[in-house]
C-alpha cells in the first residue's frame, strides 16, 4: 500500500498544495475591499487527510487575525503572506524530493541495481 512505501510524506504533500492554494488566493485578493485572509492548520489537515478524510481539509482553514487591520475590511497582510507562500513552497519541495528520492530507490530495487 502506497502509506507504507511513503509514510506520512504523500498526504503532506497534498496538505501543502492545499495551502499553497489558499496563500495565493490570499495574495491574489490583497487590495479586495472586504477579504478575510485565511490559512490551513497543517496538523488538522494532516490528521484529515492520515484518517481518510480529503474534506476534513476544509474545516482546517481558519481566518487570519491581521496585526494591523485595513479601512477596507481586508485582513491580507501581504508580507505575513508572501513569507507563508515562501516557507510552504520551501517544505512541499523537501517533501517532494524525499518522495522522488523514494521512488527512485524502490525502482531501483525493482530492477535489481
Amino acid at each position: 500500500m502506497a502509506d507504507g512505501l511513503f509514510g506520512i510524506h504523500g498526504s503532506a504533500l497534498e496538505v501543502r498544495s492545499q495551502r499553497m492554494g489558499v496563500l495565493a488566493s490570499n495574495i491574489a485578493n490583497a487590495s479586495t475591499p472586504g477579504f478575510k485572509a485565511r490559512d490551513l492548520d497543517f496538523r488538522t489537515a494532516l490528521g484529515a487527510v492520515e484518517a481518510g478524510n480529503a474534506n476534513g481539509i476544509d474545516g482546517a482553514v481558519r481566518y487570519r487575525v491581521p496585526t494591523t487591520p485595513s479601512m477596507d475590511g481586508n485582513t491580507v497582510e501581504l508580507s505575513t503572506e508572501q513569507t507563508a507562500f515562501a516557507e510552504n513552497a520551501v517544505q512541499y519541495q523537501t517533501t517532494l524530493s524525499f518522495l522522488n528520492g523514494r521512488i527512485g530507490q524502490i525502482t531501483r530495487a525493482l530492477k535489481g541495481e
